[in-house]
């Protein structure tokens, strides 16, 4: 439920369970955590989700059970952001709850127009991650992060985009070709020269 390809620096991760809207398992958090941390050698990263959504979250059962309140989501996150290479959100559709903080912890994040974003924690009765509302309020600013996880908000893709969660909307048939275009650059540089930009662009 998680694929994995690589070629010449460039790694594509693919949530693969669209016929439960790509929500994720302790398993699929698992083996992502596991890329994660092998992508050290990655040049840059896509991540992204088959069918037309990212991801819903954690698996209904599987949240019921645990899962929502695991530390797998931070881990994982905590992984993503600790990359040297350039790591890349396509969002090929809805983003939600706890798939959230993969997407966050990206340098970038694209999407599709149909996108839609939000983040149902405090409706469901949970806390969210520790980093999540740290990265989201260093993206959209403190009153729109409580506008998210307080509010109830859904974004539209248009919203995000004017908010700064997304960087850029890309139509569906060209979403991963301009994934990989944002990344040729950094594919093409010297790698010590990329990771070094990449680490002068962290919050001091």
């Amino acid at each position: 439920m998680i694929e994995l390809t690589r070629e010449d620096g460039l790694w594509r991760v693919t949530l693969n369970r669209p016929d439960k809207a790509n929500s994720l398992t302790p398993e699929m958090l698992e083996r992502l955590v596991e890329i994660a941390i092998e992508a050290q050698e990655a040049r840059a990263l896509v991540l992204t989700g088959a069918g037309t959504v990212f991801s819903a979250g954690a698996d209904l059962e599987a949240a019921k059970a645990g899962l929502a309140t695991s530390d797998v989501w931070e881990r994982l996150s905590a992984a993503l952001a600790a990359l040297p290479g350039l790591t890349i959100a396509a969002l090929n559709g809805t983003l939600a709850g706890g798939a959230f903080g993969m997407a966050l912890a990206c340098d970038l994040r694209i999407a599709v127009p149909e996108a839609r974003l939000f983040y149902p924690v405090m409706k469901l009765g949970y806390l969210p991650q520790p980093s999540d509302p740290v990265r989201l309020a260093a993206l959209v600013g403190p009153a729109r992060t409580k506008l998210i996880l307080m509010g109830g908000a859904k974004l539209s893709a248009e919203e995000a985009l004017r908010f700064g969660l997304v960087e850029r909307l890309v139509p569906r048939d060209q979403l991963l070709a301009a994934a990989h275009d944002l990344a040729a650059h950094t594919l093409a540089a010297p790698e010590a020269v990329a990771q070094g930009i990449k680490g002068m662009c962290r919050p001091v």
